[in-house]
């Protein structure tokens, strides 16, 4: 059920729907104004006309300002209200931070079922809506296999290898969806059941596009680029030369994303869009443990079985030492759960959201997060006795879900 609006996320969803998703606009208002706040405060609406936006947007702005519009407004909040779980805007520590980096992320996120999902390492799979059985096999078998390894399996809902993604990994419950409409649709709606298994299987539904969003072509590449956005990885699993899932391996590169692709007959057009990928660099795979190898992450209970406690508890004052001591044997009798029954304390996403799978040191957490040491420290061991978090030569560093 969703939570009653924040302020900040009143003014992002009226700012956002006064300029149409329209980034450039959105943020070119924020960076003017200083805050979204500002830049939907009615005092300053008589600015906006100075500052060169789309006439769309201005029109929108006119209308917003009626009786007629507030009234819309006002049905598009409930619509919001009724078909959403969650919102994550910017300012909030469980958005995600892999999309942090980019200045052309989303500015507000609608999602339904499990928002700590996205927090977890994912592992993108496209390709063809109409693909051959084989592909289909291929993407089924990858994406059962990857989520058994703990990663979460992220697509677009789409028909053909999308779909053949999302049900592999919905036999380990680690799947996630991201539309290219709003979350009172479902394109195509012949997946609308899909769709419902995934959010009952502790999975996540997510669109940067407001209810009533339709599914025109031009949302679809935004769509892609959240795919691969939000993954450590992308594996093309079959496509032709003019697939759509090559605009995804395109945004892949540009984000500096490792891309891997399935080959397959050379005779087939089915896989002539992954053969071109692999001639322009892509990683060829024929196993999907040779994606893990590549990513080269650490498992979540691997992780907890290597690490020593008395690492952290070498760094800290005999005080603090004595509380990590007591709080490591209380949790000594804890058993590993599945990732979809662990929760991530509120107070401990700011600093989950800021590792990263590569590591950081105590100097640089504390720089990025302005916490004392007895705090931080504190924190990153809660987050190791979850299996969320370990050291590894002095570097702090999440941990993913094993199976």
């Amino acid at each position: 059920m969703l939570n009653p609006l924040s302020e900040t996320q009143v003014s992002t969803i009226t700012l956002w729907y006064l300029v149409q998703h329209s980034l450039s606009s959105f943020y070119k208002l924020e960076k003017y104004f200083g805050t979204v706040s500002q830049a939907v405060d009615p005092k300053n609406f008589s600015q906006w006309s100075t500052l060169a936006l789309h006439k769309n947007h201005l029109q929108r702005l006119s209308e917003f300002q009626t009786e007629v519009g507030q009234q819309k407004f006002k049905n598009l909040i409930q619509n919001i209200q009724k078909h959403t779980d969650f919102i994550l805007t910017l300012d909030q520590p469980d958005y995600p931070a892999q999309l942090l980096p980019y200045t052309n992320k989303p500015p507000i996120l609608f999602g339904q079922g499990n928002a700590q999902a996205l927090l977890q390492p994912q592992i993108a799979i496209v390709g063809s809506r109409k693909p051959s059985t084989h592909g289909r096999q291929v993407a089924y078998d990858f994406a059962y296999y990857l989520s058994d390894q703990g990663f979460y399996v992220t697509s677009g809902l789409a028909e053909g290898i999308d779909e053949a993604a999302h049900q592999g990994a919905l036999r380990h419950n680690r799947t996630i969806a991201v539309m290219g409409t709003g979350l009172d649709q479902t394109y195509p709606s012949l997946h609308q059941q899909l769709r419902q298994h995934i959010i009952a299987q502790s999975g996540t539904i997510i669109t940067e596009y407001l209810p009533e969003t339709l599914p025109l072509k031009q949302h679809f590449p935004r769509r892609n680029w959240i795919v691969s956005a939000l993954s450590l990885g992308v594996i093309v699993a079959e496509a032709a030369l003019k697939s759509g899932s090559l605009i995804t391996a395109k945004w892949a590169a540009e984000q500096g994303k490792l891309i891997f692709a399935i080959p397959g007959h050379i005779y087939s057009e089915h896989h002539q869009g992954c053969h071109q990928l692999i001639r322009e660099g892509a990683i060829l795979v024929d196993h999907p443990e040779q994606v893990v190898e590549d990513l080269a992450l650490p498992t979540q209970w691997q992780c907890q079985q290597r690490n020593d406690q008395t690492q952290i508890v070498n760094q800290i004052s005999p005080k603090e030492s004595q509380a990590v001591q007591q709080l490591s044997a209380l949790s000594s009798s804890v058993q590993p759960s599945p990732l979809n029954q662990i929760h991530i304390p509120q107070n401990l996403l700011s600093l989950y959201n800021q590792l990263d799978w590569i590591g950081q040191s105590i100097d640089d957490l504390i720089i990025k997060l302005n916490l004392d040491i007895s705090t931080l420290t504190s924190q990153l061991m809660e987050l190791e006795l979850l299996g969320l978090c370990m050291q590894q030569g002095g570097l702090y560093l999440r941990c993913r879900a094993s199976k």
